[in-house]
């Protein structure tokens, strides 16, 4: 007569074969197991379910902050656009005030203080030809050296002169109203305007680094005196190495 094995006389040997371990039922399969046990130990036995892992870990994103700033190119420096950039400190509301009152442009206000500076004991004088197609400003002392000269072309346009350094000497308008005439080594630059004849400058050949201006074509106000050298021009060559300081006048 045959024995009927109950469920609950079932061996532990026959629990192994039938699967039944840790009270879980004998239909599930191993990959359930296998997840049970992962739920076990990501919730730290407190039983909470944590997420489940993927086979292979995704590699960590840079931030994209960091990956732009590596991107961009630095910013470029660039110059002062304007004087109003450069650091006045306390003085910036003085020097603007300064510009109003007087009227001035950034360069005019520089120009106004380089002149004042860079020119100390001399004064501006202005001047052009009769009918005003030429203008120009130099900066000479107040009391002017005059050369009178009696060589064939300025004994016949009494061209007495007093000479400036070319950096003494600006050109206001009429560059297009000027023409010039030359004669024998044509050093000398004789210019005079095209309209009204008047030469009220030119480049002499005994500093043609410089300007020869004409006292009498200056306007009224800064010549405070006059002194007259005549200069033996008939006979340039012997006279300019008797004179000790005429070529030296064109220097700054």
């Amino acid at each position: 007569m045959r024995r009927t094995r109950s469920a609950v006389a079932t061996s532990p040997r026959e629990q192994r074969r039938s699967g039944t371990t840790g009270g879980l039922s004998g239909g599930e399969s191993r990959a359930q197991r296998s997840r049970s046990r992962t739920r076990a130990g990501a919730g730290g036995g407190g039983g909470a379910v944590g997420p489940q892992p993927s086979a292979k870990p995704r590699p960590k994103p840079p931030p994209r902050a960091q990956e732009a700033a590596a991107e961009e190119p630095p910013p470029a420096v660039t110059p002062a656009a304007s004087v109003s950039a450069l650091d006045l400190g306390e003085q910036r509301e003085r020097w603007e005030t300064f510009q109003k009152r007087q009227r001035l442009s950034f360069e005019g206000a520089a120009k106004l203080l380089l002149d004042t500076f860079e020119y100390q004991g001399l004064v501006k004088h202005t001047g052009g030809c009769h009918c005003g197609a030429v203008r120009f400003e130099v900066w000479a002392s107040a009391d002017l050296h005059i050369f009178d000269c009696n060589c064939s072309i300025c004994k016949k346009k009494q061209n007495r002169h007093f000479i400036v350094p070319a950096s003494r000497f600006k050109l206001l308008k009429g560059a297009e109203s000027i023409t010039t005439y030359t004669f024998n080594t044509h050093k000398a630059q004789h210019t005079f305007c095209k309209r009204c004849g008047v030469q009220s400058f030119y480049t002499p050949r005994s500093n043609p680094g410089g300007f020869g201006i004409a006292p009498h074509c200056l306007d009224e106000g800064t010549v405070r005196s006059v002194i007259t050298e005549e200069f033996n021009g008939s006979d340039w060559e012997r006279a300019m190495k008797e004179h000790k300081t005429i070529k030296n006048m064109s220097k700054e």
